[in-house]
């Protein structure tokens, strides 16, 4: 299994080594991350250079860090998803890992439903 996680680590804090933890956990034969580069989907700089955030997911567990281009990371949240999904796609990704600062999975699960809905489409 090649999990993806699309971040930013704008700094890596206790709650992303967990995430990174939790995909080793699962039984990943990679985990690769797909990060903002320099500036975040804010539209600001990040408060550490990339390269020390890649270095730290790799400390913290990831086995790749690409980087998510400038016009998908300083987009709108859609956007930025859109972008890492299709990277990450790219480096053979079959599962997807991200965090909530909720922990509440029903909001998502219904916006899912909805997603896949034939009125949607």
């Amino acid at each position: 299994m090649y999990i993806g996680i699309i971040c930013e680590f704008d700094p890596l804090h206790s709650g992303h080594a967990r995430l990174l933890s939790h995909a080793r956990a699962m039984g990943a034969d990679a985990v690769i991350c797909a990060m903002s580069g320099n500036f975040t989907q804010r539209g600001s700089f990040a408060a550490l250079d990339k390269r020390a955030r890649a270095e730290m997911a790799v400390r913290c567990g990831a086995d790749l860090v690409v980087e998510l281009p400038t016009v998908w990371a300083m987009s709108p949240a859609e956007t930025f998803a859109r972008g890492g999904v299709q990277l990450l796609a790219l480096t053979g990704v079959d599962t997807l890992l991200f965090g909530s600062e909720c922990g509440e999975l029903s909001a998502l699960r219904r916006l899912a439903d909805c997603l896949d809905s034939p009125t949607f489409a």
